[in-house]
Parts: structure tokens; sequence; C-alpha cells
């Protein structure tokens, strides 16, 4: 699934467990971005990291996640 996005900061042990929930969800591809990189990320994700975002229909899923809540985010997808 193309356009999927992990918003994280570094040192984030919330981040580190929401890439093993992705790998446990066996989830596609995505891309990693770093709020701490950018004021307007900062703004709109600091509080919320990690967040998944479906870059292709703007939907997005909040931590705490699991694998079985990532699997469901995919299934929904266009």
């Amino acid at each position: 699934m193309p356009g999927l996005i992990l918003y994280q900061r570094d040192y984030c042990h919330l981040c580190d467990q929401a890439l093993a929930v992705m790998a446990e969800a066996r989830a596609p591809d995505f891309d990693s971005i770093w709020v701490d990189d950018s004021d307007e990320l900062e703004q709109r994700y600091g509080t919320r990291v990690p967040v998944l975002r479906d870059s292709l229909d703007g939907r997005e899923l909040d931590w705490p996640f699991d694998a079985a809540a990532v699997r469901r985010f995919l299934a929904v997808a266009p």
C-alpha cells in the first residue's frame, strides 16, 4: 500500500513499540517521518506520536494501536 506514513520522534519508546506492532501486523512498506524536524509537524503530531497515516485518503490511526487495529486500518484502504 503506497502512501503509508508513520509519524514518530527520535528516542521515542512508544515509536519503537509502534514499529514492532507494524512488523507484527506485516504492514506493507511505509515511510517514517520524524516530527522533530518540522515545526508544522511538531504542532500537528507532537503529543500524538506515533501516528500511522494513509496519505491517499487522510485517515489516521493514533497510538495506542495493536496489530489487529493496524490490519483493520489497512483493510479499509481504497
